[in-house]
């Protein structure tokens, strides 16, 4: 059976021939890539297509690249937006994420492999949304033709069971990704966990677990809005997923907390990964409605270092041990607990 292969579409902008020329040779392999040479051409495009991810150079003639995401952000908010620029100023960083809300940063000059790295786990982060949005419109139908039938013949109850079955099975499909801000939910990474421990016994090493707590989260809510507050845990999510090693897994264990299980992290590392986490945390914003909202958050760490047994429900106990600890100091805050080797 022959597959086609869906192509996302990228819209590369920027005033320089030839700098369109390169991009489009790195990246059309990969993507349809459709080409502009200001912002005024990039919304005339925008005005007649869909685009699935726009590219954009921080200096363009007519306006600022950041102005033109911006404006895509709110004329078209499920195009993902990239910033391309030659000028690393920590502000236009600050602009990029807090403002026009980019969801990458690329340095010029940048490396063809580490654009299409990055371009291909925007593209699957796109097609991983509409593939669950497919489902759940699927899971809906499903449902609606299941009550209809149950309440007009109820004979047909064999074949209703059948159709729950098959809802079912999208269920399970959906039921390792946390649904507001597509991380890992808590089934799914405490079986990781559970998997990555047992490689431990056949390839010792450290191993880290964090549990981190919005601090004061509860006042979001009650002062801007529910959705605000799921804006926020959105925005967390992404700042998380940005400070830790591809090889570390963050998740979403409950309202407010997320977990990073990393692998191949002692005492040293794990101190590191935490006040990574906390900082950045720190330094960011978000904007709701106009109003700006700034976040800390505590965090607890259970290390098991090389030569050290640990079970995941150890790791985890201490790990939220910790936590509880460092809310009680005081709030954002990391506190880190070894745990004890076995004794000689």
């Amino acid at each position: 059976m022959n597959v086609t292969r869906y192509k996302c579409s990228v819209l590369a902008v920027d005033d320089d021939p030839a700098i369109l020329a390169i991009l489009t040779g790195q990246l059309g392999g990969d993507f349809d890539v459709i080409t502009a040479c200001s912002a005024e051409q990039a919304r005339v495009t925008l005005s007649k297509r869909s685009v699935d991810i726009v590219l954009s150079d921080l200096q363009l003639p007519d306006e600022t690249g950041l102005s033109l995401l911006d404006w895509v952000r709110r004329t078209a908010p499920r195009t993902a937006r990239v910033l391309i620029t030659g000028t690393a100023r920590m502000q236009d960083a600050v602009d990029a994420i807090n403002h026009s809300q980019v969801h990458r940063l690329v340095l010029k000059p940048w490396r063809s492999e580490d654009l299409l790295q990055t371009l291909r786990a925007i593209s699957r982060s796109l097609l991983l949304e509409r593939s669950h949005e497919h489902l759940l419109d699927e899971l809906r139908k499903l449902n609606l033709e299941l009550e209809q039938r149950v309440q007009t013949r109820t004979q047909e109850l064999e074949h209703a069971l059948g159709q729950l079955q098959q809802a079912n099975l999208i269920l399970e499909r959906m039921a390792a990704t946390d649904p507001l801000t597509g991380l890992a939910n808590r089934r799914a990474i405490d079986a990781i966990a559970r998997k990555e421990l047992q490689r431990r016994t056949r390839l010792p090493g450290p191993i880290a677990v964090l549990w981190i707590d919005a601090d004061h989260f509860g006042r979001v809510n009650k002062d801007y809005s529910q959705i605000a507050g799921d804006q926020v845990l959105v925005w967390l999510a992404g700042i998380l997923q940005s400070s830790i090693r591809t090889i570390d897994t963050l998740g979403r264990v409950g309202g407010e907390e997320f977990m990073v299980l990393a692998p191949g992290t002692d005492v040293v590392g794990a101190e590191a990964l935490a006040e990574r986490l906390r900082t950045s945390v720190e330094a960011a914003q978000t904007v709701y409605l106009g109003h700006t909202i700034r976040m800390t958050v505590s965090i607890g760490v259970a290390v098991a270092e090389d030569g050290t047994p640990a079970g995941y429900e150890q790791l985890r106990e201490i790990a939220a041990q910790t936590l509880k600890e460092a809310k009680e100091a005081g709030r954002n805050r990391a506190i880190i607990r070894l745990i004890p080797p076995p004794a000689a």
